[in-house]
């Protein structure tokens, strides 16, 4: 039995929405219930006004992005001119990661975990609030 991958093309922006979509799909009810309706959207890279005020190096440096106000600082109900919170999810840069990663882990497994963690920062939770979550998590596990 032979595997060919000389005929297989990377996923596709759609096949990445579609990803998202299921893995938003698997994750927890309780913790959908509290995702609400954040759109989750999926995009090559970052745009240049996010390369600027992330201060990127390059459009590699970011998987994914929250963009939006954290529900504990009253995020729930957008104001006025304010845009709806947001999930980005960056091809490219995530498709980078897994092609490099030394971990073992599944494209999909990439695009839940980039996914729960942009959904944390919905909730409120810094970087440092949910790598000490996933620490507690994997000592747990």
């Amino acid at each position: 039995m032979t595997n060919s991958w000389t005929d297989r093309a990377a996923p596709s922006l759609d096949d990445f929405e579609q990803m998202a979509a299921a893995a938003f799909a698997a994750l927890p009810p309780e913790f959908k219930a509290l995702a609400g309706n954040v759109p989750c959207m999926v995009a090559e890279f970052p745009d240049e006004e996010t390369m600027r005020e992330m201060e990127l190096e390059t459009e590699f440096d970011i998987l994914g992005l929250f963009r939006g106000i954290g529900l504990p600082q009253g995020g729930a109900m957008p104001q006025t001119g304010q845009l709806p919170n947001q999930v980005w999810l960056y091809r490219r840069p995530i498709l980078d990661y897994w092609a490099e990663s030394e971990t073992g882990e599944t494209l999909g497994e990439i695009i839940t975990h980039v996914l729960v963690h942009e959904i944390g920062h919905h909730f409120g939770f810094s970087d440092d609030d949910m790598e000490a979550i996933e620490a507690a998590a994997e000592r747990e596990g």
